[in-house]
């Protein structure tokens, strides 16, 4: 019986230093919730927990939950940024691109149709590739871009400097548009060129796409033999 009584004595005496033990030196946080709110279009985390002891009562303790704040500011920044310079270039080149097939696929499927001879007669296209051009242009301007241009002591383009400037991909977007822009004008004037003289210009107009010079050039040529058998014909005759 008193071996029971020691033993019982014995383990209140533990109970008792455990849990002064705890009360001193243990602080469990219990996690309540989690907030989140936007700021700004930013979301802003944070986890509210309750810090409990049995010396120091409770409270409320938040923790911003910078993690998901800096996911969500970098989220913010790629939605910012949507429109950087190779992002921008990349569409100006494909968009510019397609804009100006559906005219050469008109001058070449049918030469001859209203359709057609009304859409060449327009200035729009021309308008819209200025416009994009000037963009482009504006965006890809850098303080060194008359230096690069300009490059020699009698300020005449020097090879270097200008694939220097082009090896930006702003600068070398807003040139492609100025190419497509003159190509289209090249191939209308040597369309409508055609339909005055009764010339075929299918062949000529085709190349003026990708290569325009070569395209111009070969509509001289043409022009040039369908005239000269033309007056053949009229001296036999």
């Amino acid at each position: 019986m008193a071996f029971s009584s020691c033993l019982c004595h014995h383990q209140l005496a533990l109970k008792i230093n455990l849990l002064a033990s705890v009360s001193k030196h243990s602080r469990p946080i219990f996690s309540l919730k989690a907030v989140n709110t936007e700021l700004y279009g930013v979301h802003i985390g944070c986890k509210m927990t309750s810090d409990w002891s049995f010396t120091g009562g409770s409270r409320a303790i938040i923790v911003p939950n910078l993690r998901s704040s800096n996911l969500q500011r970098r989220s913010l920044w790629l939605h910012a940024s949507w429109f950087t310079n190779p992002q921008l270039a990349g569409d100006a080149f494909t968009i510019g691109t397609a804009a100006v097939l559906p005219f050469y696929t008109l001058m070449v499927a049918a030469p001859r149709a209203e359709l057609t001879k009304k859409c060449m007669r327009s200035s729009i296209p021309y308008v819209v590739l200025g416009v994009l051009y000037s963009y482009l242009l504006y965006r890809s301007w850098t303080p060194d871009t008359i230096r690069l241009m300009f490059a020699s002591k009698y300020w005449l383009p020097e090879l270097p400097g200008i694939a220097k400037m082009f090896s930006n991909e702003m600068t070398l977007a807003s040139a492609w548009i100025h190419l497509l822009a003159v190509d289209l004008y090249a191939a209308r004037q040597v369309y409508q060129d055609g339909l005055e003289n009764e010339i075929e210009t299918r062949h000529s107009v085709s190349l003026c796409l990708l290569f325009c010079p070569v395209g111009i050039l070969i509509h001289v040529i043409t022009k040039a033999f369908i005239n000269t058998s033309r007056g053949s014909k009229n001296e036999i005759q």
